[in-house]
């Protein structure tokens, strides 16, 4: 116990000097970095000098070269004539500058002037075009080839040699709205609808484009070789106002001369007479003038015929219907009006353009002489201080020179001083190291010490466990010499059994069968033990003594390990468990998905094929898809729509920035059609579908609604909307049924649809 005690007393002892080692080095590290400081801050002294001499050595040499300059600058003649005359041109280019500045302001603001009158006189053309465009439309609703041929002559106007003037309808332009019922009474729609030509030949070759090879229904007109639209009447209207005549049909609208010279040949437009009320109070005294074949009252048409054998008149008279096509009414003189003054303001503003650009060009022109005489001005300025400007660098040089001069470094006591600093710090060194070297001999020799008493330990350990083993042998042959005959054989009864149960008891540590013999490896370790029961306890105790000197190893150790060891095969086998289990779940979810994923799939093709189908019948396209930025996601599966409306454009996804909402109120609407033709039921309601969508959408989901709400194994449709496009294509399967609501609303026996009719007719006749 004692050498163990000593061993301990080593270890505390050896860990001390350690610990002064350790320090001492700290020091002398400390130390060594004292003294590469102190040759740094020489070294830094020593750059700061020859940084200061080559600074002395470059101011020495710009002082000689600002010397030499000095003296050539000396010989130079005066400048200051030169630049009176420099400032006196600056002044006049400046006053130039000005003036073209002023003149290009006016110019500005003139252009902005003519700008604002060119866009005002634009939205006044618009306007006029628009109301075209409204007249245009009309003939589209009522007669789509005609339209179609419309638009073939604006692209193919090049192939003919005379002029061709599209339908009367839209060149024929009614003074006063009020006069259109009388024009368009008098010419029929056909000739209404009809292409006028000056020459036959063009004619023939439009017709032969549009009516044989493109297969349209149009009519088409030759107008007189000789031009009649000048023809004057038979009588003045003068010779007619006591009748109430007031005006011929010819005077009540504009019209190319071509066209007006058909109407004056085929429909006599310049000797038609309109008359008034008074004209209708004289029929009698009227239809017996027999000048008068054709005349209007103010709602009615009368037509008179003589008789070649009885010289009787026979009058037949009809209502004047109200006018659907040229109530549009625009002023072709003021038309021609804007379209000149739109011309004069762009001539004007080329002027002001081409007068701004002249201006441009002069005021770049006074910009680089003004330049040029700024630089030569500031030549001579420089050339008149640089006598000047040299002489106060080279004073200033001379007094920095001098300051440098004087705060000279002195290397050699700087360097003195270095090497005393480092000699004081090496001998604080020797003393460290002197002190370190004592703490590693005494830690040497406590090591030693420490080595040597264990050894002696496990000596003394092993003699203390033979002496304790003899002592206890002699005893027991004392204590049992007397009983040792008769109690012999018992005694071998006791130890037979002890052995079993020894053998037992290793066979049940080594996991042994009672029955199982004993293992080669036990068998050469047993062998290999001494013979007899005290060399294996002094064997034993010997180990034990061994154990004892190893402090780190307890039993709790091994029972970590064990438990440890436990526990990893737990989680290998609960990990390998939860993995099959894992792979269980995916195989089920794999099946799962195949049996809803594919007839999702299947069903969305169907929904795209009949959702791209209606988009082509529009000539436009369309498509629907399952769509999903990650197919494990299924929360984030969604359909996705992408249509296009323009040839020139690609398939977008149906959002609020790239269609407008026309668009996608199309777009919905078929898309819930193509949801509809899988789906059966007896019948379907759609509620103003059509509201926010613009007449071409309109007009093109309601075809697409008829067609396929009229097919013969279709459910039936009920369409409710507030409003529908004029002439629309209805089928014999539909029934339109109007819907009147309201707080006034007359009750079923007070309704006549006949007297609301005439009423209404009436009350446009008087408007």
């Amino acid at each position: 116990m004692m050498n163990c005690e000593r061993v301990v007393f080593q270890t505390v002892t050896i860990k001390e000097a350690s610990l002064k080692c350790k320090q001492k080095q700290d020091q002398l590290d400390r130390k060594n970095k004292e003294i590469e400081d102190i040759k740094q801050t020489l070294r830094l002294k020593q750059m700061e000098e020859e940084d200061h001499q080559r600074r002395i050595s470059n101011t020495r040499r710009t002082i000689d070269d600002l010397k030499a300059e000095l003296a050539k600058v000396g010989d130079q003649p005066d400048v200051m004539p030169r630049i009176n005359a420099v400032n006196v041109e600056l002044r006049t280019i400046r006053e130039e500058r000005a003036k073209v500045e002023g003149e290009k302001a006016d110019l500005r603001r003139e252009k902005d002037n003519l700008i604002a009158e060119y866009r005002m006189l634009e939205r006044k053309l618009n306007d006029m075009n628009n109301m075209m465009n409204a007249k245009e439309e009309k003939l589209r609703g009522r007669h789509r080839d005609t339209h179609f041929a419309i638009q073939w002559l604006r692209q193919n106007r090049q192939l003919f040699g005379g002029n061709v003037h599209e339908p009367m309808m839209l060149v024929i332009n009614v003074k006063d709205h009020r006069f259109a019922k009388f024009v368009e009474n008098h010419i029929s729609f056909h000739d209404l609808r009809a292409f006028v030509f000056q020459r036959k030949d063009d004619m023939e070759r439009f017709m032969t484009e549009v009516r044989d090879k493109m297969n349209l229904k149009v009519n088409s007109i030759s107008a007189p070789v000789e031009s009649c639209s000048r023809r004057p009447p038979s009588r003045s209207i003068e010779a007619l106002r006591r009748f109430g005549f007031f005006t011929y049909l010819r005077e009540m609208f504009d019209a190319p001369d071509e066209v007006m010279s058909y109407l004056c040949h085929q429909y006599k437009v310049h000797d038609v007479p309109v008359g008034n009320d008074q004209t209708k109070a004289m029929i009698k005294t009227v239809i017996e003038e027999p000048y008068l074949r054709v005349f209007y009252t103010t709602e009615e048409r009368y037509t008179l015929k003589r008789s070649h054998y009885s010289n009787k008149i026979s009058t037949s008279n009809s209502a004047v219907h109200p006018s659907q096509y040229l109530t549009i009414t625009v002023d072709a003189e003021e038309k021609r009006q804007l379209e000149q003054q739109m011309k004069a303001c762009e001539l004007k503003l080329q002027d002001i353009e081409e007068r701004m650009k002249a201006l441009q060009t002069e005021a770049a022109s006074l910009d680089r002489r003004d330049n040029e005489l700024l630089a030569e001005k500031k030549h001579l300025s420089e050339v008149k201080g640089k006598k000047r400007q040299l002489e106060q660098k080279i004073s200033t040089k001379q007094d920095s020179l001098k300051q440098m001069e004087q705060s000279v470094i002195d290397l050699q006591k700087i360097e003195e001083e270095t090497k005393e600093k480092i000699a004081a710090v090496n001998s604080q060194k020797v003393s460290i190291v002197t002190a370190f070297m004592t703490q590693m001999k005494l830690r040497a020799k406590l090591t030693m010490e420490k080595v040597y008493l264990a050894l002696e330990t496990v000596g003394l350990m092993a003699e203390k466990t033979k002496l304790e083993n003899d002592c206890r042998e002699g005893a027991s042959e004392l204590k049992t010499i007397d009983q040792k005959c008769s109690r012999l054989e018992q005694r071998k009864v006791q130890l037979t059994e002890q052995c079993k149960g020894l053998l037992k008891r290793a066979k049940t540590i080594c996991r042994m069968q009672p029955d199982e013999s004993l293992p080669e490896d036990l068998r050469n370790a047993f062998s290999k033990l001494p013979d007899t029961l005290d060399e294996i306890d002094t064997l034993l105790n010997e180990e034990r003594a061994r154990a004892e000197c190893f402090t780190g190893l307890s039993e709790r150790v091994v029972e970590e390990y064990n438990k440890r060891e436990q526990e990893i095969k737990h989680l290998e086998k609960e990990l390998e468990d939860r993995s099959n289990a894992l792979n269980a779940y995916r195989q089920n979810i794999s099946e799962a998905k195949e049996r809803w994923l594919n007839p999702l799939k299947q069903l969305v093709e169907q929904i795209n094929g009949k959702f791209s189908d209606f988009f082509r019948s529009m000539q436009c396209a369309g498509e629907v898809d399952l769509h999903s930025e990650n197919e494990e996601e299924y929360d984030k599966y969604g359909i996705r729509i992408r249509v296009k409306f323009h040839s020139s454009t690609q398939l977008h996804e149906l959002t609020a920035y790239h269609q407008s909402g026309g668009e996608r109120s199309v777009s919905t609407m078929l898309y819930l059609m193509a949801l509809q033709e899988l789906n059966r039921c007896p019948f379907r309601v759609v509620d103003e579908i059509n509201q926010g969508m613009d007449p071409v959408n309109e007009r093109r989901v309601f075809d697409i609604v008829v067609r396929t709400a009229c097919k013969e194994t279709t459910s039936q449709y009920f369409f409710i909307t507030p409003k529908l496009l004029q002439n629309l294509q209805y089928a014999d399967e539909m029934t339109v049924l109007c819907v009147h609501n309201g707080g006034q609303m007359l009750p079923p026996n007070q309704w006549d649809e006949k007297a609301f009719i005439k009423r209404c007719l009436e009350r446009k006749a008087r408007a």
